[in-house]
């Protein structure tokens, strides 16, 4: 059993800016209050979420550390009231809303999983955001169904390697877009029947000859901008489009008239925010439908780079230039 000091290591937001700002600093190790375990951090994964909290646009929610880190691997080390699902001496991974650049981080008891099958603490780490995000939004929300086709725009990312894998392991057919052909041949490794390096092709064509003209049935957009107007180009009739960031910016201008025609839904999600009852939702329906293909090695999470917790400015530089593939851990 891990013993639980006074103080830990974390690394802390000294003020809004670029990775620079991220400070490794000594703080109290926080308790457990009802329904939460604390967790012994053996492994923490990093986020585009992380650096725009860095930066000062993405704030935690109330009552929320400001410790940024919004996935964990590690062990059980105490066990609040009412979260008896767990015990100490557990491996587990969790989703939670913020903390888990530290040695030790508090969860909510129900956004804690198991760690399936024969995985790692660093490949563990990289499953609660992307999981929860892909699982939510792919599925919950746009109700991809088996038959159906699935545009990833950031294939080679965390959530589009995700994506990728849990989309064709349970029947769709998957498209994707990523800005080299090293990253789309990745891609078609994971399971995606068609990659488009969009510095060199155009999608919407791709999209529309993949699916003999009528068009893609769900799209998982982190672009934005521009990107909306020619994702509705690209969907079938009765698409469904899911919006989980803006890398391109948040504003466009679209002409809603095949939004009609096609009677097309046009939707969105944040995570961090949503309830921690609907995060243990999505946490069940994870172990129903996803932990199995992971424990039976039909998916894994793909590993870039990890980085020292005291170097996790490192980590946020890689992270901005868009040069991995997969994700980035950080570790002890």
């Amino acid at each position: 059993m891990t013993a639980i000091p006074k103080t830990m290591t974390c690394i802390e937001i000294t003020e809004p800016g670029g990775p620079e700002v991220l400070q490794a600093t000594s703080r109290p190790v926080p308790e457990p209050v009802e329904g939460e375990v604390l967790i012994s951090v053996q492994a923490a994964g990093v986020n585009r979420p992380d650096c725009t909290q860095r930066e000062g646009r993405y704030a935690p929610p109330p009552g929320v550390t400001d410790i940024p880190g919004l996935e964990v691997a590690g062990e059980v080390v105490a066990v609040g009231k009412n979260a008896q699902q767990w015990k100490i001496g557990d491996k587990v991974c969790a989703l939670v809303a913020g903390g888990g650049y530290a040695e030790f981080v508090t969860a909510p008891a129900v956004q804690c999983l198991a760690i399936p099958g024969s995985l790692s603490m660093i490949e563990a780490a990289a499953l609660p955001e992307t999981c929860f995000t892909v699982w939510s939004n792919v599925f919950d929300r746009a109700g991809l169904k088996p038959g159906e086709t699935l545009l990833v725009h950031g294939g080679s990312s965390g959530i589009g390697t995700t994506a990728i894998q849990i989309a064709s392991k349970l029947g769709s057919k998957v498209i994707i877009t990523a800005g080299s052909d090293e990253k789309c041949q990745v891609c078609r490794e994971l399971g995606a029947e068609r990659t488009v390096n969009y510095k060199e092709e155009d999608f919407v064509d791709a999209a529309k000859d993949f699916t003999g003209g009528i068009g893609v049935d769900v799209v998982l957009d982190m672009v934005g901008g521009d990107y909306l107007a020619r994702n509705i180009k690209a969907m079938a009739p009765d698409g469904r489009h899911v919006s989980i960031a803006f890398l391109g910016g948040s504003k466009a201008e679209i002409n809603f008239m095949p939004v009609m025609l096609k009677r097309l839904t046009l939707t969105g999600a944040t995570l961090r925010p949503q309830s921690i009852e609907r995060k243990g939702e999505i946490a069940r329906a994870l172990e129903k439908n996803v932990w199995p293909l992971i424990a039976n090695a039909k998916m894994a999470p793909v590993i870039h780079a990890t980085f020292p917790l005291k170097n996790a400015a490192d980590a946020h530089k890689l992270m901005e230039s868009s040069q991995h593939i997969g994700k980035i851990v950080l570790v002890p």
